[in-house]
Parts: C-alpha cells; structure tokens; sequence
C-alpha cells in the first residue's frame, strides 16, 4: 500500500503575527512530500516512523472520545495498518519550518476520517475554518498547540491566506517568472529548529507591553503590508515593507534565529542584496530570504546553500 502524496509548505509570511491576528500566507512546496506506506520496509526510520504512529493513534482515539462531534476516524483500520507496520515515508526535513507534522496530519485525516471534508467540495469559508480546527486538534500532539495551518495547505495543495484567526480563504498567487530576477529562497541554517521552545519564549515575551506594542506597531503592521504587496504583485513596496520587517526581528526576535546568522542578517539589510526572516518558528531549519536579483543574492551567500522556492 502507498498513499497519495501530501507537500511541504511555506509561510511566507505570517509567523507569530498570525497568533496574534496579523495576515498571513501560506503556500505549497512541492520540493518535499511524503505518503503513508505499508511495504514491509524495517529501516530504523520506517520503524521509527511507526512507533510515533502508535503514539498518535493512542492521541486521536483520546481526541475522539472527547470531542466526537469534532472528527471520528476509522480506527479499526488505522490500528490495523499501524500494527501491521504502516509509517510515514516522508522527504521533509523534520524541524525545519517546512511542515513534516502537517503532511503526517494530512495523510491521516485522507485515509482514516470519516464524512472528512473533500478538496472537491465548494470549500466555503466555514468548511475551511472546520477543517483548520479539526487539523489544528490533530497537530496538537506534535507541537503542544497549533494553528491547523500547515496541515491545512498540505491537505488541500493551494495557497492560503490567512486575514485573522476565524477568517482565511484560498487564494491566487502571481505567476512565477522562471526568468525573473526576483526570488524567494531558503538558506539551510544546518540546525533542527524545535517548535514548542521558540513558541514558548514568544509567549514569554507577550507579557511584556513593550514587546506587545512592538508586535501591533510595527511586525504586524509590515507583515500585513508584505501580504497585501506580494498578492498585489507590487514587488517595489514589497521589498520596502520585507526590509522593515527584517529589521524589526533581528531586533526583537534574536532568541529564534541561531547566533551564527545574526551578522549576515544585518548584511543583507545594510547592503540590499538580500533580506532574511524566519520560516516557520525560527531557532534552526531553514531561513527565508527575499531578493530583487537572485544572481547579487547567490554571491553574497556564497558560503550558503540556496534553495529557490519562487522566482518573479
């Protein structure tokens, strides 16, 4: 048995602003995929695999039995396959900020729950909002609490935005230019980020009013703006509003990103060639930068691997 293929995904932007109601955007990343698989393979990773599998089923039979009305699965079958040796067969780097947990989710939900919410549906924006509960419910068990976010790209495959909590849609992107000069790029930190930590010490700091004031003044407000120009195709402002940004979280946001970047953090801002902000929840994985000319970009970070997500 092989089960479909669930992505990666990327916010672009959104991190940490999207808790506290600011925009965000979330897209597919086909690079990296994984699927359910019962083959019989006993590599340390296929065993490792299925003993998380054990432990996430005992969760959602607990999740089941609390909130019956939220999501029912087939257990019967899931037990069944888990037991026989099923496991995730995945190529996304786990604690990278690319969502190995959502694509888990996602496949589990496809196979094993029942009256489950189709990508063929009308998804109207009730449907999506249920559907990001029910995915946020499930991912619980890998971080401690999540948005249901990254599940949610992973299952239905298209861009999200995110315009607060209780209000997101699908969503067009502009169309990639293979010739553009402008990219989206990945650069490897060479570090497993852990999610539930660098949420923690964001929580930590939401208690101090000047972080807060912070956050409305001036991260949501660039990262609101960041969305508005990329879905708007203003590539000049969004470069403007991305440095702002890149600023305002080398500044208050240095526990997330791994002290050996901190100083090409502050190059790419005061040269231009380049501006980096978190992917994902920061502390390691990868790092997400925005350029206006990729070939400047690949030069300045010649020392880094480059991995480019989006071209314009």
């Amino acid at each position: 048995m092989k089960g479909p293929l669930f992505y990666s995904k990327i916010l672009l932007f959104g991190e940490y602003g999207i808790i506290k109601d600011s925009k965000g955007l979330s897209i597919p990343y086909n690079f990296y995929n994984g699927a359910l698989k019962s083959d019989g393979n006993a590599s340390d990773e296929a065993i490792k695999s299925n003993q998380n599998l054990v432990q996430f089923v005992s969760y959602l039979e607990q999740l089941q039995t609390e909130q019956p009305d939220l999501v029912t699965f087939d257990l019967a079958s899931l037990q069944k396959d888990v037991a026989s040796g099923m496991y995730f067969d995945s190529s996304i780097p786990q604690g990278y900020g690319v969502g190995s947990s959502g694509a888990l989710v996602a496949a589990i939900y496809d196979k094993y729950a029942q009256n489950k919410i189709t990508v063929l549906e009308n998804l109207t924006r009730e449907k999506l909002l249920q559907l990001k509960t029910i995915f946020g419910q499930m991912e619980s068990f890998f971080h401690g609490k999540s948005s249901g976010l990254d599940p949610l790209n992973s299952y239905l495959s298209i861009p999200i935005l995110i315009n607060s909590q209780d209000n997101i849609e699908a969503t067009g992107i502009p169309t990639q230019s293979l010739t553009g000069k402008g990219a989206v790029f990945l650069l490897d930190s060479g570090i497993v980020g852990e999610t539930a930590p660098m949420v923690n010490i964001f929580m930590e700091n939401l208690k101090d009013q000047g972080f807060r004031t912070m956050l409305k003044t001036q991260f949501i407000k660039h990262t609101d703006a960041c969305v508005e120009n990329f879905l708007g195709g203003d590539m000049k402002s969004l470069f403007e509003n991305t440095k702002k940004l890149s600023k305002v979280v080398l500044s208050n946001f240095k526990p997330m990103i791994p002290e050996q970047f901190h100083g090409i953090w502050q190059k790419g801002i005061d040269t231009n060639d380049y501006y980096l902000k978190l992917c994902g929840s920061g502390g390691g994985g990868y790092i997400l930068g925005f350029t206006e000319d990729l070939e400047k970009a690949k030069i300045s970070l010649k020392d880094y691997k480059l991995e480019v997500v989006y071209q314009f």
